[in-house]
C-alpha cells in the first residue's frame, strides 16, 4: 500500500509522541515493503528528503500557536488528494478532525488517531478551546475510522460523545546506547539524577516536579529535558523558581536522550492530559525505576510498576512519593525490571504497526 501520515510537524521526531509514533511506524511499514510519505513542517524538522525509509514533504504554514497545525494539515491534504493519491491516509490529532473528512471526499479511506482530550491542554484561550472541543466531539466520525492510543481515551470519548473508539497501543524501543558522554556533558553521576523528559507546557507539570524537588532537597539533581514553542513565559518561570540542582539541557534526542532514560536512578512523568506517552513506555522499557500521576492513561500503561502520587495532592503529594523511592533503592530496583517486563509482554511496535495495516488492508480492499 501507499501510506500517507498526517497531521505532526514531521520527522525526524524532534518534539512530542506524535513525532515519536510517526517515526517508528514509517519505519514498521517501510520495511514491511509498504510506500510512504510523511508532511512536515519545514520550521519544525530538519530539511531531509526521506527518513526512517519514508519520504519527506515539506509544506508551509501559518507559524502561529492556534493556526499551525491545521493549516499544515489543510495544504498537505490537498498535495496529497491532489498529487500524491495514497491509498490510505493516517491522520494525527484530534483538532485536525474538521479536515479529515475531505480526504474522504476525494475518495482516501483515513485512519485518525486521538490521543486524549486536547481541549483539556491549558495553553489555549477560551476561543480555541471551544474550537477543539468541536473538533474532538466530530473526531470519532471524521475518519473512515478513528482509534486511539489507550482504552482510557476509549472510555472517556464514549462517556461524552456515545462513541467507542477502537485502541492500539504504542510501541516501545529504547536500547541502551552504552557510555556516558552525555551525563558528563551535564555533569551528573550515572545512577544518581531524577530525570524528567517532555514538552515544557502546563499540563505536564514541570513545575510540580521542580517544586517537589525542591521540598524534597535531596542530594540528586534533577534534569528538565525538553522544550516547547509558543511557551516562553512558562519556561522561564519554570527556569526562575527551580534550584541550582535543576538542569535544564532543552531537546535532547536520540543516543543522548537514549543514556539519560537508561543511567537515570528516578524518572517522572507528572503528566495530567493526554493518552499514552511514549516517554513513559520507553522509561519502562529501559527498566528506569518511574513515578507517574495518577492521571488514567498514566495508570493504565504502568499497572503496578512505578510509584504514583495524586495529582490533586499537588507537588506535595509528588514530594512524599519521590522521597519515598530515592530512600529505597531495593523498591527503585524491582520497579524498574518489573517496568521492563510489562513493556516486553505489552508494547511493541512491530504489533502496533500490525494492527494499523490490518486497518489499513481492511479500508483499502
Amino acid at each position: 500500500m501507499k501510506i500517507a501520515l498526517i497531521g505532526t510537524r514531521g520527522i525526524p521526531a524532534a518534539y512530542s509522541g506524535f513525532e515519536t509514533a510517526v517515526q517508528h511506524l514509517a519505519e514498521q511499514f517501510t520495511e514491511r515493503g509498504h510506500e510512504v510519505v510523511v508532511y512536515c513542517r519545514p520550521h519544525m524538522t530538519e530539511k531531509r528528503d526521506a527518513h526512517a525509509g519514508a519520504r519527506l514533504v515539506h509544506l508551509p504554514t501559518v507559524k502561529n500557536k492556534y493556526l499551525d497545525t491545521i493549516v499544515h494539515t489543510a495544504l498537505s491534504t490537498g498535495h496529497m488528494v491532489t498529487k500524491d493519491r495514497p491509498d490510505v491516509a493516517i491522520y494525527f490529532i484530534a483538532g485536525n478532525a474538521p479536515v479529515v473528512p475531505f480526504a474522504r471526499m476525494a475518495g482516501i479511506p483515513s485512519i485518525l488517531q486521538i490521543d486524549g482530550m486536547d481541549s483539556e491542554r491549558a495553553k489555549w484561550p477560551k476561543a480555541a478551546r471551544k474550537m477543539i472541543r468541536q473538533a474532538e466531539h466530530m473526531s470519532a466520525a471524521a475518519a473512515t475510522i478513528a482509534v486511539t492510543d489507550s482504552e482510557s481515551v476509549a472510555d472517556l470519548y464514549e462517556q461524552r460523545f456515545g462513541r467507542r473508539i477502537l485502541s492500539i497501543p504504542y510501541g516501545a524501543d529504547l536500547p541502551d546506547p552504552g557510555g556516558t558522554a552525555e551525563c558528563e556533558r551535564l555533569g551528573v553521576q550515572p545512577g544518581r539524577f531524577i530525570l524528567f523528559v517532555g514538552r515544557l507546557v502546563p499540563e505536564n507539570n514541570a513545575h510540580l516536579l521542580i517544586e517537589a524537588h525542591r521540598l524534597v532537597a535531596p542530594d540528586w539533581p534533577l534534569v528538565i529535558v525538553g522544550d516547547a514553542p509558543y511557551a516562553d513565559a512558562y519556561i522561564a518561570e519554570l527556569k526562575a523558581d527551580a534550584s541550582p540542582a535543576v538542569i535544564f539541557p532543552g531537546y535532547v534526542f536520540g543516543d543522548g536522550y537514549a543514556e539519560l532514560v537508561h543511567r537515570c536512578g528516578l524518572m517522572c512523568a507528572p503528566t495530567e492530559v493526554g493518552g499514552t506517552h511514549p516517554v513513559i513506555i520507553e522509561a519502562m522499557a529501559a527498566g528506569a525505576p518511574l513515578i507517574v500521576s495518577d492521571h488514567a492513561p498514566n495508570i493504565e500503561v504502568v499497572g503496578d510498576t512505578a510509584a504514583t502520587f495524586a495529582l490533586a495532592g499537588g507537588a506535595e503529594a509528588l514530594a512524599v512519593a519521590m522521597g519515598e523511592l530515592l530512600d529505597d533503592p531495593a523498591r527503585r530496583e524491582a520497579l524498574g525490571a518489573k517496568a521492563a517486563e510489562r513493556a516486553r509482554e505489552r508494547f511493541s511496535w512491530s504489533r502496533c504497526a500490525d494492527r494499523y495495516l490490518a486497518i489499513a488492508g481492511a479500508l483499502v480492499h
